[in-house]
């Protein structure tokens, strides 16, 4: 994380320079809304006076932008929303470009998530041009009901850095999109915001942000009707887990090879032993895997059972939507649908 520092300092010091002789030749591969987001997405203040001051609203991940693109509904058309994680990159690898600093700086509404992989936003904010932005710091916005990283039995444990630390720092699990109750309350927050911005069309928002959280709450019950009527309670990653928030919401319990933030890609001799182990002592009928996946510590574990009959099931975290998800209509909610009809087959 230390690292992501210097290089935001690094870029910070690209962007005053681009700004006093190349600010109008900004080129970006980040997702917009406008028609032009290929050439530049960017505004000074006089193009916002031009373009009827349109909003300006900058999210890191996807579900963030999707949330914006519902509550916004008809509006969005006539706003600058941008997804800076585009390209299939997950927010633990993501670093800001000069031009990501750029949009944030300017921009009237930025919404992030906030842990420890977003410790580059505390620089970028420095940099604020906007005196008016807004921020949406999405594990601020749920205080306490979010959660810290937690090892579970036979889960391998990422090495620390530096293991001399005086005092450990707690770690929270970023994921809190993956929960229905998470993003109902994230979502209102969201429209709250945008109300302010715009209070021209405040009562849009706040009808979209009902209808939408209406649908979000009618999924939550599918799930918790599902999990309810399972016979099995518990579920197997040969994977990171980033679904504590999803579990803890339908009193699921898990196993996985290793947290959902690490950066661990081979799994070690004992864990996939246990593994297999809890596979065949439960008598479990799916093994879990996230999107991207090359699923080997999957099958590894699969072939260490005793029956090697189990199903490999892939699980959509949200984590690496790409330009091209957003084409074919991929959708929060769509996903988040796909994925209940996924655990009810590993379920069963």
């Amino acid at each position: 994380m230390y690292f992501k520092k210097i290089i935001a300092t690094l870029l910070f010091l690209t962007v005053t320079v681009g700004c006093l002789v190349a600010c109008g030749n900004d080129t970006t591969s980040n997702i917009s809304n406008k028609d032009d987001n290929k050439t530049t997405s960017n505004k000074s203040s006089d193009t916002k006076e031009i373009e009827n001051d349109k909003i300006s609203i900058v999210t890191t991940i996807f579900p963030e932008y999707d949330w914006v693109r519902e509550i916004m509904g008809d509006r969005f058309a006539d706003a600058d929303v941008t997804m800076l994680l585009d390209n299939g990159v997950d927010l633990h690898s993501y670093q800001p470009t000069t031009e990501d600093i750029m949009k944030i700086t300017q921009c009237d509404l930025f919404i992030y998530v906030g842990g420890e992989s977003d410790e580059w936003v505390e620089d970028v904010m420095k940099e604020a041009t906007n005196p008016d932005m807004k921020v949406i710091n999405l594990l601020e916005v749920l205080e306490g009901d979010v959660k810290e990283e937690e090892i579970v039995e036979g889960m391998e444990a990422e090495e620390e850095e530096n293991e001399e630390s005086e005092e450990e720092e707690i770690e929270y699990d970023e994921h809190v999109w993956l929960s229905l109750k998470n993003t109902q309350k994230i979502c209102s927050v969201i429209a709250q915001t945008i109300e302010e911005i715009d209070s021209e069309n405040a009562d849009i928002y706040a009808s979209n942000v009902e209808a939408y959280n209406e649908k979000l709450n009618a999924l939550d019950e599918e799930y918790k009707k599902v999990a309810d009527e399972a016979s099995i309670k518990t579920v197997l990653f040969g994977d990171r887990f980033p679904f504590r928030y999803l579990v803890d919401d339908y009193n699921l319990s898990y196993y996985a090879a290793f947290v959902g933030c690490s950066a661990e890609s081979e799994a070690s001799f004992d864990t996939i032993l246990f593994l297999a182990n809890k596979l065949d002592e439960l008598n479990l009928s799916a093994i879990f895997t996230i999107e991207g996946s090359d699923q080997k510590i999957a099958e590894a574990i699969k072939n260490a059972t005793s029956s090697k009959d189990q199903e490999i099931l892939t699980i959509d975290s949200l984590q690496s939507t790409t330009a091209k998800d957003l084409e074919e209509g991929k959708t929060y909610l769509s996903t988040m649908t796909d994925n209940l009809e996924v655990l009810k087959q590993g379920l069963k």
